[in-house]
C-alpha cells in the first residue's frame, strides 16, 4: 500500500557550472543560466510504501509525515535561493533532480526502514522528476 502527502514550496535558483563560460551555460541550460537567478513553486508529492498496520489502520499516519516534512524539507527550502541559502546544494547543480534525490535522502534519515520511500518533484506543469534512492 502507497500513502502520498503533497506539498508545496517557493524557491529561486540557477542552473550553471561555475567553470564554464556564460555562453556554453546558456547552450546547456538556456534561460535558466541566466545570472539573477528565477523562481519555481515547487510540488513535492512524497509516497511512502508499507504495510496497513492492524491498529491504526494506517501505513503511516499522514500527520507524522506532514510534520516531518515540514520541518525537514519546507522550512529549509521554502522562499529561499538554493544556490545561496541552502548548503545541501553546495556544489551540487539544483536541478529538479538534484532536488527530488537531495529531499529523498533527508526524509530517508528520518523514516523507518520498514517503508519503502519515493520523492517527487514538480518543477512547472509540464515539468515533473521521480526518485526512489540509489
Amino acid at each position: 500500500m502507497k500513502v502520498c502527502r503533497r506539498e508545496t514550496f517557493n524557491a529561486a535558483h540557477r542552473l550553471f557550472r561555475e567553470e564554464w563560460s556564460d555562453e556554453k551555460n546558456l547552450a546547456v541550460f538556456g534561460k535558466c543560466s541566466h545570472p539573477n537567478f528565477h523562481g519555481h513553486n515547487y510540488v513535492l508529492e512524497i509516497w511512502v510504501e508499507g504495510e496497513i498496520d492492524p491498529l491504526t489502520g494506517f501505513v503511516i499516519d499522514l500527520k507524522i509525515l506532514k510534520d516531518i516534512i515540514l520541518t525537514k524539507v519546507i522550512d529549509r527550502f521554502d522562499h529561499r535561493n538554493l544556490n545561496l541559502d541552502c548548503p545541501e546544494f553546495k556544489g551540487i547543480n539544483p536541478t529538479t533532480e538534484n532536488i527530488a534525490k537531495v529531499v529523498w535522502e533527508i526524509l530517508r534519515k528520518e523514516l523507518d526502514a520498514k517503508f519503502e520511500l519515493e520523492v517527487q518533484v514538480q518543477e512547472t506543469e509540464k515539468n515533473k522528476v521521480l526518485y526512489k534512492g540509489s
